[in-house]
């Protein structure tokens, strides 16, 4: 079954609420038409004391076949979704796929990425993670007393690339969840080394506390692996991770109810994702479904006058990073179903904005990762990009800011290649706050949004 949007490659604000209800609905009935039943995997008997969240308010799907992953009640029919079990494997879609790709990718040394193509591409993108990170906790800890504890869930950790970040940032307790279990390992193994080095080091501070899920975020519930299901977040961080969820409506929805069940109010959730509308926009030009450049590759696996509100498969190919299946978010749908779960939009920008809003506040930042390639280069030294076109755009700023007195060679710049640039600007940054809720007479929270 067919569930298409009109507003892909174009201004995301024309799609109306009546389009996407009906999308919606669509999708709800497309799920249930293809049995997506729940099982359990626990035998524990549902909380007294946890409610039935809110249908979207204000909407004609509110009493549709549109559920959350879960309901909190025992197992009436397959195609009521409950609140204790998760998403019945016998689907299982292409999430062995995304969990086979990524456990078969080779841990490398630091000096073997430093080698990359994509190395400053790769260094720019932890800047930017960095700088959302620092920004959103910053946030919280104004809310909070001083020396409060700081809970985060970072659901798709990987192989543990942000556990320093999060160290820097003071926090108490991590929970690091992700679909590949030896990405998992790796990050176990990372934490440990970094125990130990804070230990050694007289000066390494107290290290925050960490347990690990090895699970499908958009198919499992969380909470119930939490060494503390009562756990209050402050952060939850879902890094180039989250579009994996958009696979199917029952996916997206189990994904957004991990980010908002144990999230507090004024905790945020914060994460980078591909921008859908860019996507299609860049395939529509091209007037193909495959283009790219020398670092990046997308081959887009659907109609791009006609694609699927969920489902929306593509391939993404970034210098031998990640080749496998992706699906396009599209955003107005990601607000409303995050409304359901009391997450309310705070900020979305592309990653070219954010950056020309962050970085004077972390130009030393992007300095000491080494986030930016210099040109002109230094004596000896050779440029990453290859492409005729790869410093044009370096050039010519240099030619701007040229001095009559010739000043121009002692002048040096950060920038990445075109290529890099091409790749990046694909990306976007999102901020949604948990918003504080009242209660129905039935027992189900109410958010006002």
């Amino acid at each position: 079954m067919s569930v298409e949007i009109i507003s892909y490659g174009e201004a995301e604000d024309n799609t109306t609420t009546e389009d996407l209800e009906k999308a919606l609905m669509v999708a709800a009935a497309d799920a249930d038409a293809r049995n997506e039943p729940i099982e359990s995997t626990s035998s524990k008997s549902p909380r007294p004391s946890e409610p039935k969240h809110q249908p979207l308010q204000n909407s004609s799907i509110s009493n549709s076949s549109l559920k959350r992953c879960s309901d909190g009640e025992k197992k009436e029919s397959p195609k009521k979704r409950k609140i204790s079990e998760d998403i019945s494997t016998s689907g299982e879609g292409y999430a062995n796929v995304v969990a086979s790709h990524y456990n078969q990718i080779e841990e490398k040394g630091l000096q073997e990425r430093s080698k990359s193509r994509i190395v400053f591409l790769r260094n720019f993108h932890n800047w930017i993670k960095s700088m959302l990170i620092n920004e959103y906790l910053s946030k919280i800890k104004l809310k909070k007393k001083y020396n409060a504890p700081l809970r985060v869930l970072d659901i798709g950790c990987g192989k543990g690339g942000d556990l320093l970040k999060w160290k820097k940032a003071n926090i108490t307790h991590l929970i690091c969840s992700d679909i590949a279990a030896v990405s998992l390992e790796q990050c176990k193994n990372r934490y440990s080394d970094m125990k130990e080095r804070s230990a050694r080091d007289r000066n390494g501070g107290n290290l925050y506390t960490i347990e690990y899920i090895s699970a499908d975020c958009s198919r499992v519930r969380l909470r119930e692996k939490y060494s503390d299901p009562s756990v209050k977040l402050d952060i939850v961080s879902c890094q180039f991770a989250f579009h994996y969820s958009f696979e199917s409506l029952p996916q997206a929805e189990c994904m957004l109810r991990n980010v908002g069940e144990c999230l507090q109010a004024g905790g945020y959730f914060i994460g980078t994702i591909p921008d859908a509308n860019d996507l299609v926009a860049r395939a529509k030009r091209e007037n193909s479904n495959t283009y790219g450049n020398d670092v990046y590759k997308v081959l887009l696996d659907f109609d791009v006058n006609k694609p699927p509100l969920f489902g929306a498969k593509y391939n993404f190919y970034l210098d031998g990073v990640v080749d496998c299946p992706e699906f396009l978010v599209h955003f107005p749908t990601f607000i409303k179903l995050a409304k359901k779960y009391g997450l309310k939009l705070v900020k979305k920008e592309k990653f070219y904005d954010f950056f020309n809003t962050m970085k004077r506040e972390g130009s030393k930042l992007l300095s000491n990762m080494s986030s930016l390639e210099t040109y002109p280069p230094f004596p000896q030294c050779t440029m990453v990009g290859s492409a005729e076109d790869d410093y044009v755009h370096a050039e010519r700023f240099l030619s701007e800011i040229t001095t009559n007195d010739g000043g121009r060679n002692n002048v040096r710049l950060g920038t990445l290649s075109k290529s890099e640039w091409e790749a990046s600007s694909l990306y976007l940054t999102f901020a949604f706050e948990k918003v504080k809720n009242t209660w129905n007479a039935d027992g189900t929270p109410c958010y006002e949004i």
